[in-house]
């Protein structure tokens, strides 16, 4: 008997994995500031409802790998934001994680993400970001990489503006609406001050009241 692919049913609420990933924040030594930062970001940005799911673990892949599919699995998260653990030192494997868990690799918000921060610094060439689609029977999301700190994690999100407000260098959260559509989550709409989401005219839906 052939068994036909079940079709992402689509939820109204967005729900979204923050995973800040720290050996010292993860034990005590220091407050973690990647989980509250995106929280603080999410909340000005969508104009549509979501909630979220928190972790603070360990720079170990195992751990990272876990904490992903049980995000996406056993959660059923539609979007997966991580930060911290993509540089270059031995214990930066947050990216090797997060490819070992994906179904499709998706590289252009990788690039972009460095295009963004090269703007600052040229050690950007160093971050190592990745983003993936986990896909499973009915499920699909998105889980990428964000920088560490809290500043690049606005920028990172949001783009580079100029001093009339208008957008200079696109940030990557323009484009994640319109992936989660395609993939069969919850449709998101943004405050456009903040973040102006782009879809083709044919994807886009009358505004919500």
């Amino acid at each position: 008997m052939s068994v036909e692919a079940v079709a992402p049913v689509a939820r109204e609420v967005l729900r979204v994995g923050l995973v800040s990933v720290s050996d010292r924040a993860s034990g005590g030594v220091y407050q973690d500031q990647g989980i509250p930062a995106l929280q603080e970001w999410l909340g000005s940005a969508l104009s549509s409802p979501f909630e979220v799911e928190t972790r603070l673990i360990p720079d170990e892949r195992e751990r990272i790998e876990q904490t992903l599919v049980e995000l996406v699995d056993a959660a059923r998260c539609d979007l997966v934001l991580t930060t911290g653990g993509t540089g270059p030192s031995r214990r930066d494997v947050t990216p090797e994680a997060t490819l070992a868990i994906g179904t499709k690799e998706m590289p252009g918000f990788g690039e972009q993400m460095r295009q963004i921060s090269l703007q600052f610094v040229p050690t950007a060439i160093l971050s190592r970001q990745v983003a993936v689609i986990r896909e499973t029977e009915g499920h699909a999301a998105l889980v990428l990489n964000l920088p560490g700190q809290p500043k690049s994690i606005r920028e990172t999100l949001e783009g580079l503006k100029d001093q009339d407000g208008k957008v200079k260098v696109p940030g990557i959260f323009a484009a994640i609406p319109y992936c989660i559509d395609l993939i069969g989550g919850p449709y998101i709409e943004t405050v456009e001050a903040v973040c102006k989401a782009f879809r083709p005219k044919s994807a886009i839906r009358p505004a919500s009241k």
